[in-house]
């Protein structure tokens, strides 16, 4: 367009601009009874406009857009080239009819008239297939693709979702490898010469544009499980994000934050780091949390103290994540047979670490980093306060443990049993899993049984406390993980009693605690899946399976070990013993599909079944001479 424009010009212009007002801002102060209002004016407008412009160009060349079918993701006109050239008068006549059906389609889908949407979109696209790609036009390409990759998902419809978007990143890659010059915005087709966008600012809406492309497929991806491709795309998306400084602060973090736990379950710490890292660095870009007196004050002050202190604590159930996993990965690597410290593959994996460490530093320099020259700095601060390499003796496992347990301190401050209760029992879990993790790297018995001591007296309060009628499932973890962890201790004093002589009274006394509380809570947990009139099901579920037949066989064992001088209290936890190694083996062999999951307990069941009887036999043959 010229400078000076014709009174038509000018007025559709006005219209143009009046239109996406009326849709981008006065939309959003529309009454609740009348939420569309704005945009149905906004809609308006772009028809005249249309009607307008299809008036102008007619006869002058063809821009019918709804001859011919074309494919399905609009790519065949553009990416197998066309004859006819995007920044010829007609190409640019059918780019700027483009941007109005673009602009109709997304408001019919904001309308929530999607067939009414699909329908200008694909008109737009149908416009702009006939024409090659070009400065004037890419924009629009990409825009449209993106639209319609979004109300194909909205529908569920993956596949063709991921067909448009495909096709979008496809145009964008291409035009950046042959043009790469900064394109016309969708609103350069209605801005006299004068008021027309700066190139700088051309440049970010087209990359930003892209962004979204990305963003989308991101989620694409993700719902077509393809998780290492969707990874990528996020990460992208993120570092895109940042440069091209589009972003909500808290949002963003809370995207980096999760894109980290995909990181952790691939058990790439350093990536998982640095996504946490800027995570808290980008977080702290939303401000101070505002003062509980502020918040009492002010509505607005209380929203935003809600929101940061929430999205905080989210950021930090992240950051026990990553510790915790790194401790228990680090665990796997180093344990035997039998779950214990393996020494010699210590000095082993420590051999190794500066090889390790060199090849880690090279990953770091290949890997898409966060920040700008503003946050990469607090970033990297951050990053050193925790290694991302496992930890291979106890002052290294110690000090991930402790950066662990800080972030367990900030998650508990928000989320408080009084209103968060699901989320503060998963993080006071997480705290106790990090205390389990950090024994392994203990030498010492009795500082490990303290570990262990720790996990009870933060979970056990919890557990005889919670109503089993509405949290059933947490209840059966917790009884669960109790049993476990007194079990746990039961077999480390054990460890500490065969290296004594003789064992005292208090000794013996504290055992057998160990032992008891350990079958009180299995059989709460047992109690939990039996039926309403109290019997065991026939058939166990599937979720409960193993844990109720490992409480079974772990309670066999219990009764077993409880130490007494008295005969007959001896006779009767061998029987009890017995009893449930029976339950194990009679289980299995009415349930055959039970087997492979309890491979071990159910051979050393089979086995205590044949034994126990002969020494039940002998124990009371003594009873009796003794007698």
């Amino acid at each position: 367009m010229a400078a000076s424009m014709s009174p038509e010009e000018r007025s559709l212009c006005e219209k143009y601009s009046r239109a996406i007002t009326l849709s981008e801002v006065e939309s959003r102060k529309d009454p609740e009874n009348d939420p569309f209002c704005s945009k149905y004016k906004a809609r308006e407008l772009l028809k005249e406009i249309h009607s307008t412009l299809r008036n102008l160009y007619a006869g002058e060349h063809d821009t019918d857009e709804g001859d011919g079918e074309q494919p399905l993701d609009g790519a065949e006109g553009e990416l197998g080239g066309s004859a006819c050239s995007g920044d010829s008068p007609a190409g640019l006549q059918a780019a700027r009819l483009g941007v109005i059906e673009y602009h109709l389609g997304v408001n019919h889908v904001e309308t929530e008239e999607l067939s009414a949407g699909e329908e200008h979109l694909m008109n737009c696209i149908k416009l702009l297939d006939k024409y090659t790609i070009s400065q004037e036009n890419i924009s629009v390409f990409i825009q449209a693709r993106n639209q319609l990759g979004i109300l194909w998902a909205g529908r569920d419809e993956i596949e063709k979702a991921q067909a448009f978007l495909e096709t979008a990143e496809s145009l964008y890659i291409r035009y950046m490898k042959e043009d790469g010059q900064p394109p016309m915005d969708l609103s350069d087709f209605f801005l006299a010469e004068e008021e027309k966008l700066s190139e700088q600012e051309r440049t970010k809406r087209f990359e930003m544009a892209h962004t979204y492309t990305l963003y989308y497929l991101a989620q694409v991806y993700k719902n077509l499980e393809q998780f290492e491709k969707a990874g990528r795309y996020c990460h992208t998306t993120l570092q895109r994000q940042l440069e091209f400084n589009h972003f909500v602060p808290l949002e963003w973090a809370i995207n980096a934050a999760t894109l980290s736990q995909y990181y952790i379950t691939k058990s790439c710490y350093m990536e998982g780091r640095h996504c946490l890292a800027a995570a808290l660095v980008v977080a702290g870009l939303a401000g101070d949390v505002p003062s509980e007196a502020a918040a009492q004050e002010s509505e607005t002050e209380s929203e935003k103290r809600e929101q940061l202190r929430q999205k905080r604590a989210e950021i930090a159930r992240c950051w026990i994540k990553y510790c915790l996993n790194l401790l228990q990965d680090a665990k796997k690597l180093l344990e035997d047979n039998i779950g214990e410290l393996d020494v010699e593959r210590q000095v082993e994996q420590k051999a190794r670490r500066r090889e390790q460490e060199e090849e880690k530093e090279k990953g770091l320099k290949s890997a898409i980093l966060f920040g700008s020259s503003d946050t990469y700095d607090s970033i990297l601060a951050l990053e050193e306060k925790v290694s991302c390499i496992y930890p291979l003796d106890f002052e290294e496992a110690r000090a991930i443990f402790l950066v662990g347990q800080n972030y367990v301190n900030e998650a508990k401050e928000y989320f408080e049993m009084d209103g968060h209760v699901t989320d503060h029992i998963e993080v006071l879990q997480d705290h106790s899993a990090l205390f389990k993790a950090l024994s392994f790297f203990e030498e010492d018995c009795e500082r490990r049984c303290k570990m262990h001591k720790r996990r009870i007296d933060m979970l056990e309060p919890i557990c005889l406390d919670l109503n089993a009628q509405y949290y059933l499932l947490i209840c059966r973890q917790l009884q669960f993980e109790l049993a476990e962890t007194y079990y746990e201790m039961m077999d480390l004093k054990l460890v500490v009693a065969n290296k004594q002589d003789e064992l005292d009274a208090h000794t013996i006394k504290k055992f057998n605690h160990l032992c008891m509380s350990s079958i009180k809570y299995y059989k709460m947990f047992l109690d939990s899946v039996k039926t309403p009139d109290g019997k065991f099901p026939d058939k166990l579920e599937d979720d409960v399976l193993r844990p109720a037949l490992v409480a079974k066989f772990r309670i066999a064992r219990l009764y077993s070990r409880i130490i007494s001088p008295d005969s007959g209290k001896q006779l009767e936890n061998l029987n009890k013993s017995l009893e449930c190694y029976c339950f194990v083996v009679e289980y299995c062999e009415r349930n055959p599909e039970a087997k492979k999951a309890v491979e071990t307990e159910l051979e050393l069941s089979e086995e205590m079944s044949g034994l126990l009887p002969l020494k039940i036999e002998r124990l009371k043959t003594k009873m009796v001479s003794s007698n």
